[in-house]
């Protein structure tokens, strides 16, 4: 199994970034005595490391998320390692540079291996021929809050600055060798087959729309009790273990990334597509393509929430 990587973004401060790393993880449970040599018997022994194979069978997968301090400097700080050196020099301070952000993102994905990463932020501007007045296809159909319209062209005014930030981000890892997701087939193979690394659009408010959980309330106006409401609803509903308390960014990031594990699994769904077998994942909005000089268009992918526990799946919503 191959983790994924999903990334609350933000452009003004490096400590406003939430980054979280997401995995499945397979255990065992073993049962009975053990031999530890001819005729001797050790106690029952929790652990399969220590137990025979024919007294383990293997659990359910469960998901852990490992949040990634944005300063920490642990996952390399040179260039040759694909960071940018000079962390002690204010960088964290922001604003947030793309093409610094984009090089220690790329790097943690090459130490672990990741090859899908999930990003809060759109992925290109709008087609001029998509029908729509001043969204992105996938925009309309989420009804979100900002919209992307024409180059230069967003909803509210104030968004502008995000929006770029976060296309030039997207540009940056691109010249490292990832790709916007561009299709609603399985992006990636088991055993390594393909090995390409994609990027992909998420959208926490509306994953947690999507789970049936009430959307978490923004930085500014979560309370603790917000906070505290929301993590358990979303534990409970799908179980996963965590090295730390989440924050508010490290929380969207953790719901946004969800459907990243169905990406890489290969495990998806269309949007609105009558038949859903097995689906984790929402695919929703037309595919990126170049036009004008310009990246327009893109999907937007939503975690679906499971409606009877099959394997390593979530799935089956009618």
């Amino acid at each position: 199994m191959v983790p994924v990587l999903s990334v609350d973004l933000a452009y003004r401060r490096w400590s406003d970034l939430g980054i979280v790393v997401l995995d499945r993880t397979l255990s065992s449970e073993c049962s009975g005595l053990t031999e530890n040599a001819p005729g001797q018997l050790l106690n029952p022994l929790p652990a399969p490391l220590l137990a025979r194979p024919d007294q383990c069978r293997p659990t359910e997968p469960s998901i852990t998320c490992e949040i990634i301090p944005s300063f920490d400097s642990g996952y390399g700080c040179n260039s040759e390692s694909g960071f940018e050196s000079g962390f002690e020099a204010g960088f964290e301070a922001g604003p947030i540079n793309a093409e610094i952000l984009a090089g220690r993102l790329n790097h943690l994905c090459a130490m672990r291996d990741i090859r899908v990463m999930m990003l809060d932020g759109p992925k290109a501007w709008k087609s001029r021929h998509n029908g729509l007045e001043y969204a992105r296809v996938s925009e309309r159909q989420l009804n979100t809050a900002a919209k992307t319209g024409l180059p230069g062209m967003v909803k509210p005014r104030t968004y502008r600055a995000f929006a770029e930030f976060c296309l030039d981000l997207y540009d940056a890892l691109c010249r490292r060798g990832w790709r916007r997701l561009e299709t609603r087939e399985q992006p990636s193979s088991p055993q390594g087959q393909n090995q390409e690394r994609v990027l992909v659009e998420s959208y926490p408010y509306a994953a947690w729309k999507s789970l049936g959980i009430n959307p978490l309330p923004s930085k500014r106006r979560a309370k603790v009790s917000d906070l505290a409401a929301a993590y358990g609803a979303l534990r409970s509903l799908i179980p996963f273990s965590i090295n730390r308390p989440p924050n508010h960014d490290q929380l969207q990031a953790i719901v946004g990334g969800l459907p990243g594990l169905a990406l890489e699994e290969g495990n998806s769904a269309e949007h609105n597509s009558a038949e859903r077998n097995s689906a984790a994942a929402l695919i929703v909005g037309s595919p990126p393509r170049r036009e004008e000089g310009h990246w327009r268009e893109g999907f937007i992918v939503l975690p679906l929430p499971p409606t009877r526990p099959i394997g390593l799946r979530w799935l089956n919503q009618e």
